[in-house]
């Protein structure tokens, strides 16, 4: 009988020994998915805040952006117009219209649309004295050639002003044919008393734009 009393004892015992060891072994797995959920929840947290941190540098880089490119349009001058300034930079803005001056007398002219008329503009305005030749046109000699366009035009009017060669500025008081070629620059508007005011010999011309 007491050996049987002892029997039961030490399988209680063994039983309450295996109760703790599982139990112990539970708590075990129970801590080691509770750090798991704690690593998991840091990791969710910090990939949260890191988040956060790009949409605040992505923002604030956007928000710098946008007030530079409004600071930009707000220096643009009101109403200004960058095609009509670079136009009005231009050394001859003032359109195709000249007045020649004889001694006393001017006599409107319009200067041709080419490239050897805006050269020429850009030199007035000036006083030539020019020279008397074959008894229809006056003549000057430039230092620097103008650019040229020449062309033979069959018959030279009384008030064509042309270049001749590439610096030989030539006023015509005459009308006559000719074979030789020139660059038209321009002709004077109304060519009566043109010839009277020329005179027959050398002559001080002034050539300036309306």
């Amino acid at each position: 009988m007491q050996n049987t009393t002892k029997g039961i004892k030490g399988q209680a015992g063994s039983l309450s020994y295996c109760g703790e060891m599982i139990k112990t072994e539970m708590d075990k797995k129970n801590a080691g998915t509770r750090n798991k959920n704690l690593v998991s929840r840091n990791s969710y947290e910090n990939a949260n805040a890191m988040k956060y941190s790009l949409t605040l540098v992505f923002s604030l880089l956007f928000f710098i952006t946008s007030f530079a490119s409004c600071d930009k349009v707000a220096t643009v001058p009101s109403g200004s117009d960058p095609g009509k300034e670079e136009e009005n930079n231009t050394p001859n803005p003032t359109g195709n219209r000249m007045r020649i001056k004889i001694g006393t007398r001017t006599f409107p002219a319009t200067l041709e649309d080419n490239a050897t008329a805006t050269a020429f503009k850009a030199l007035l305005p000036m006083t030539l004295a020019m020279k008397e030749l074959n008894g229809n046109e006056k003549y000057f000699d430039f230092s620097n050639g103008l650019p040229t366009i020449a062309a033979n035009p069959g018959t030279i009017q009384n008030g064509d002003l042309m270049l001749y060669g590439s610096k030989t500025l030539v006023l015509f008081y005459e009308s006559f044919s000719t074979s030789y070629s020139y660059t038209r620059l321009g002709r004077v508007n109304d060519t009566a008393g043109l010839a009277a005011a020329l005179g027959s010999g050398n002559v001080s011309v002034t050539f300036e734009l309306e």
